[in-house]
């Protein structure tokens, strides 16, 4: 890892620090060792601030109950430093940028970092008389400090300081404004709870990070904005946006521009803020994803909300007229699942529903197994949760493929939602006829779906013509039913009598 540029007084208060920490026999470096190397030179910054005092290190040495004794400091500061070191390091980087306009970290910028850090050693140095709080009035702590330099004095221009200021500054700023877009396309067209939150926690967390890291006097102070070129550039297409969905690719791009150029310029003031910024950049590329998956689901099933769940056995009548006759009554999606058929068997039954529902122009939905359904021409799989995941199923039918996930409870649905299945099952709702349940998510879960997501959800597990109304009274218009409908003396009034509760309801 890079260190800040360092004073050499600032380089031998480390080594001296090295050597308490050695002298101690203590397995890590604690803020006491760093005190100890900061007023390890009698005419040492620090040092002299303690003497205006009449403090010196043997007082510490009294108050922190350590006996004097010799050091021998390291000749040169190691490859890897104690973690200790480096964080405050990094802390003082930041405080001779926001005070002097430069990076290079003198001892009283380690001395500052270190005592706003480390509260006990804070609460022994004013129990001792030290004015800690001098640390808080530059002017004051500066005018305190003798005219003695831990080296002699170099003028460095502040010009490239500044840049740096300004284009954070404006990064910052570009990033919370796209994400603010973000949450509320969100929140407002998409309706979504969970999409909402992700981009909120992301706008936060972005806000908490720079204010950990970067000085906000700083940046303010580096803004420029009646002589900023920038203002004056723009291209045709940022003045036009045609659709939500456009505001939606425009702003999500702009998130990640700004991201990676803060990362980058971040790296120059601290690897903490690099780091950081990185990790958030990994989570707009999620968010990106949520909501991109969010909208094209709801467009590729904006109109189906009843979903038939069909074997050849489950059929009263034959499966093409079953299915074509559903489809009459509102039908949208049929999912085949068949438990106990070979492979062979399989693709004879699915060639049987893909020729019904290409008649029909209703989607087809193979239970479980993606790659049979890629031979089979399928719409979409449905997948378990002990079935392959969402991304294995995409790798094997493609991007357009309607992929949907059976959930039980909230962390399973907020994992199909990140692992970007186009709908779930939610449930078991009621007791079923065809499957055994040792215990039902029920209506409770359904009203939580409800609230948590705007995903296209059916609700799934015992829902016939008799109860669909608590249901949709629950918070979902989309439902799966089996035998209610394949079992059916007329398939097609089954399933028109439920589709138009959902309707209804719907509207």
């Amino acid at each position: 890892m890079l260190l800040p540029d360092l004073t050499t007084g600032t380089q031998r208060a480390i080594l001296a620090s090295l050597g308490w920490q050695a002298a101690l026999n203590s397995a890590d470096m604690e803020p006491v060792h760093l005190l100890l190397g900061l007023l390890h030179e009698d005419e040492g910054t620090i040092a002299s601030h303690f003497q205006q005092q009449q403090k010196s290190i043997t007082d510490v040495l009294q108050a922190t109950g350590i006996e004097p004794q010799a050091i021998a400091p390291p000749e040169e500061l190691p490859i890897v430093l104690p973690s200790l070191v480096t964080r405050l390091l990094y802390d003082a980087r930041l405080i001779a940028l926001d005070q002097m306009g430069t990076p290079q970290v003198h001892s009283q910028h380690l001395w500052q970092a270190l005592v706003k850090t480390a509260s006990s050693l804070r609460n022994t140095l004013t129990q001792l008389g030290i004015r800690v709080d001098a640390l808080y009035d530059e002017g004051e702590f500066a005018a305190s400090l003798p005219l003695s330099l831990d080296e002699p004095l170099e003028i460095h221009d502040s010009l490239e300081s500044r840049s740096l200021a300004r284009i954070l500054d404006a990064n910052a700023n570009r990033a919370r404004e796209a994400l603010r877009v973000l949450e509320e396309l969100a929140r407002f067209h998409l309706n979504d709870a969970y999409t909402s939150k992700l981009a909120k926690e992301l706008r936060h967390d972005l806000t908490r990070l720079l204010l950990e890291q970067l000085p906000q006097s700083m940046l303010l102070a580096s803004r420029d904005t009646e002589h900023d070129v920038g203002t004056q550039i723009s291209s045709t297409s940022e003045r036009h946006r045609h659709s939500l969905t456009a505001v939606l690719q425009a702003n999500a791009q702009r998130l990640q521009e700004a991201l990676r150029s803060l990362e980058e310029y971040g790296k120059i003031v601290s690897s903490i803020l690099g780091a950081g910024l990185e990790q958030l950049r990994y989570r707009s590329y999620t968010l990106q994803r949520c909501l991109f998956a969010n909208q094209q689901a709801r467009d590729k099933l904006a109109a189906a909300q009843l979903y038939l769940l069909v074997s050849k056995s489950s059929c009263a009548a034959s499966l093409e007229w079953t299915i074509l006759e559903a489809a009459a009554g509102g039908v949208s999606i049929v999912q085949l699942r068949e438990k106990n058929k070979t492979d062979r068997e399989l693709l004879v039954i699915g060639k049987e529903v893909r020729r019904a529902t290409r008649q029909a122009g209703i989607h087809f939905i193979l239970n479980d197994r993606p790659d049979l359904a890629r031979l089979l021409q399928a719409d979409g799989v449905h997948l378990g949760q002990d079935d392959v995941d969402v991304s294995s199923a995409r790798q094997i039918l493609g991007s357009e493929a309607i992929i949907g996930v059976s959930t039980h409870h909230l962390p399973q649905l907020d994992r199909a939602i990140l692992d970007g299945a186009d709908y779930v099952g939610v449930g078991p709702t009621f007791a079923s006829q065809t499957k055994s349940f040792e215990s039902f998510a029920g209506l409770d879960y359904i009203r939580q779906v409800a609230r948590h997501t705007s995903l296209p959800a059916y609700a799934i597990g015992g829902i016939t013509a008799d109860n669909v109304d608590e249901v949709v009274a629950a918070g979902l218009h989309r439902v799966a039913i089996g035998q209610g409908i394949t079992q059916a003396d007329d398939p097609r009034g089954a399933a028109r009598v439920i589709s138009a509760v959902l309707i209804k309801k719907a509207t």
